[in-house]
């Protein structure tokens, strides 16, 4: 499940915001290129007032909704992670939990947002978790999603093959060991649980989803 990968979270921690930044490490640079800017773009489609954000990390994606003046339920199965986005935006409101097991906030969630996470699920664990949002958000409510997904296996091919020629041999495993999914099976998903959809790509590899609650 989504907590599959919370050893390389802990590990990642300390140094996660040099990678995110522009003279971060190389064979990821495509990858958060125009991270900023991506992530303030998941903030101008998120609908408050009440904001529940999966895979806060170190908290730069909640700190960017704070000041927006949503407030925000963050949940976190990383505890290095948590540790660092608890002090990072205190005002959030930071619990440990991830895409399919977590506490429902007692109040209407207006939008369900994240960045650079979702990948870590199964494309039947999209399902699931796309399915439970379902029941949280009322009708207009909202789903918005940054992260790593391929248009089509042409598309995922040839950045494989870009990838493999240039050796990044750290992304290419990541590539082939997380489970990044294709632009029809979100769109399939969010429609079959009752979302309208639209997809906006940012860069090479990220796309930005917004399902609304028909």
């Amino acid at each position: 499940m989504s907590r599959e990968f919370v050893d390389l979270f802990n590990n990642w921690a300390q140094t996660y915001d040099q990678t995110v930044s522009e003279d971060g490490d190389i064979e990821y640079r495509e990858v958060f290129e125009s991270y900023d800017e991506i992530l303030q773009s998941v903030v101008e489609d998120t609908k408050g007032p009440n904001v529940l954000e999966f895979g806060v990390g170190t908290g730069n994606l909640t700190r960017k909704l704070i000041n927006r003046g949503y407030n925000v339920f963050g949940i976190e199965p990383s505890v290095e992670m948590l540790k660092i986005g608890q002090l990072k935006v205190p005002e959030a409101k930071i619990k440990d939990g991830d895409f399919l097991n977590f506490q429902v906030p007692d109040v209407q969630i207006t939008s369900i947002v994240s960045s650079y996470a979702f990948h870590h699920l199964t494309d039947s664990e999209k399902e699931m978790a796309i399915e439970k949002y379902s029941s949280i958000l009322p009708q207009g409510g909202v789903i918005v999603f940054a992260d790593t997904v391929f248009k089509d296996k042409a598309a995922r091919r040839t950045i494989m093959e870009q990838a493999i020629a240039s050796y990044y041999n750290n992304l290419v495993d990541d590539l082939n060991s997380e489970h990044y999914t294709y632009l029809g099976i979100l769109k399939g998903i969010c429609e079959k649980h009752g979302f309208t959809v639209e997809f906006i790509q940012k860069n090479k590899y990220v796309w930005i989803m917004t399902a609304t609650k028909k």
